[in-house]
């Protein structure tokens, strides 16, 4: 499908996340000069005048529809594959199961290559592009390496992808496939990064690790977008969003100050709640300390590889969101999720990866803790597609 032409992007600059100082959007960049994430600001107002929810006919079917909140692609256009405008299918059987009749899934496995990293690789891989990289290098713990493959092929730019040994087949064929060089490391996803830092910058790569370049996270605001869109305005109760380096946590938390100000919605906000692995759990446990910043969480167990994040860069901006949201954060076991998996497909047929399914298995004991009411909206998101987990 050609993407129709694209309103006008109203980004006004990047800032700094930690001392809020503004940067330039028109030049690539990764940290800002404090070493924080920087995020993109619009003009909400302008933006406004023709980014209206009542009035959604001719734009793409795909996240592009809010060109005016994102970023501007440059004079090629959107690197884009149709991602976004995933399905929000309600799961009343499922849910009675689990105690929470109103529960929703944001099915994020319909996306091109099966997983929500599409999202972030469409803007990101735009973005590198308009501004000038050749060259792009991510590390990965599976799926954003083969998302970032395949944009990159679709760009016309090269992809150097860094991914532990023992990740999924389905994440090292697609790789392969799209032609991206791969690197394959003896260790976990900071190992990978820590590569990525050495090599890029001699080499004259343009890293995409997550928080350390801008625009990832504005692709995964526009689940927030659409959740509002698919609910004629409104807004769940509760978000279950399984948490490994927090780009969608921290990109729906933002999108909601942004929805705000665009008048789609009103003051009220969703609590927040970051779903992690027993094995790999550095937010929960800094959320239970009343810590400002997450440790490293040192030799990680888990092996889902989506949740298996020891060192997560925007631990502030993560810890923020629940607080400021009235969240909470809670860790799975292992052999909970891979039993919710197969739960959830034979109950309403859903394909639901390990991630999610750990937001499913989270639910009962958060009745239990009191952190959900049975008679709430929760919405659940299924990061990918369980066929990228034949193992």
């Amino acid at each position: 499908m050609l993407t129709p032409a694209l309103p006008d992007t109203c980004l006004k600059h990047l800032e700094c996340s930690q001392t809020a100082k503004p940067a330039d959007a028109d030049t690539l960049q990764n940290l800002s000069p404090a070493g924080a994430p920087l995020l993109a600001r619009y003009y909400e107002q302008q933006a406004a005048k023709t980014l209206r929810r009542s009035d959604r006919a001719g734009r793409p079917h795909s996240l592009w529809r809010y060109a005016e909140m994102l970023p501007p692609p440059g004079d090629a256009g959107p690197v884009t594959l149709d991602e976004g405008m995933t399905p929000l299918l309600a799961a009343p059987r499922l849910g009675a199961r689990l105690g929470v009749p109103g529960l929703l899934v944001k099915d994020e496995g319909r996306n091109p290559l099966g997983s929500f990293k599409d999202r972030g690789m469409s803007v990101a891989v735009s973005m590198a592009r308009a501004l000038g990289a050749r060259a792009l290098a991510i590390p990965t713990a599976g799926n954003a390496g083969g998302s970032a493959a395949a944009y990159a092929a679709r760009a016309g730019l090269e992809a150097h992808v860094f991914m532990p040994a023992d990740a999924e087949a389905a994440n090292i064929a697609e790789c392969r496939r799209a032609g991206a060089t791969l690197t394959l490391v003896d260790g976990y996803l900071n190992d990978c990064a820590r590569l990525v830092a050495e090599r890029a910058p001699e080499a004259g790569w343009f890293e995409l690790s997550t928080f350390k370049e801008p625009y990832r996270v504005e692709g995964k605001k526009t689940l927030a977008y659409e959740i509002v869109e698919q609910l004629d305005g409104g807004i769940p109760d509760v978000i279950l969003y399984p948490t490994g380096g927090g780009t969608g946590l921290v990109g729906m938390w933002k999108a909601f100050d942004e929805l705000e100000r665009l008048g789609w919605i009103a003051e009220a906000r969703p609590r927040m709640i970051c779903v992690q692995a027993e094995g790999c759990a550095p937010l929960v446990r800094a959320f239970e300390a009343h810590a400002a910043t997450a440790e490293t969480w040192e030799n990680p167990t888990t092996k889902v590889h989506g949740l298996r994040a020891p060192r997560v860069l925007a631990d502030r901006l993560c810890l923020s969101a629940i607080r400021e949201s009235g969240g909470t954060a809670i860790a799975v076991a292992d052999s909970e999720m891979r039993a919710m998996q197969d739960f959830a497909g034979a109950t309403e047929g859903l394909s639901i990866c390990p991630e999610g399914a750990a937001c499913f298995a989270a639910i009962p004991e958060l009745l239990a803790r009191g952190d959900l009411d049975a008679d709430e909206r929760v919405a659940v998101f299924n990061t990918a597609t369980a066929l990228k987990y034949l193992t």
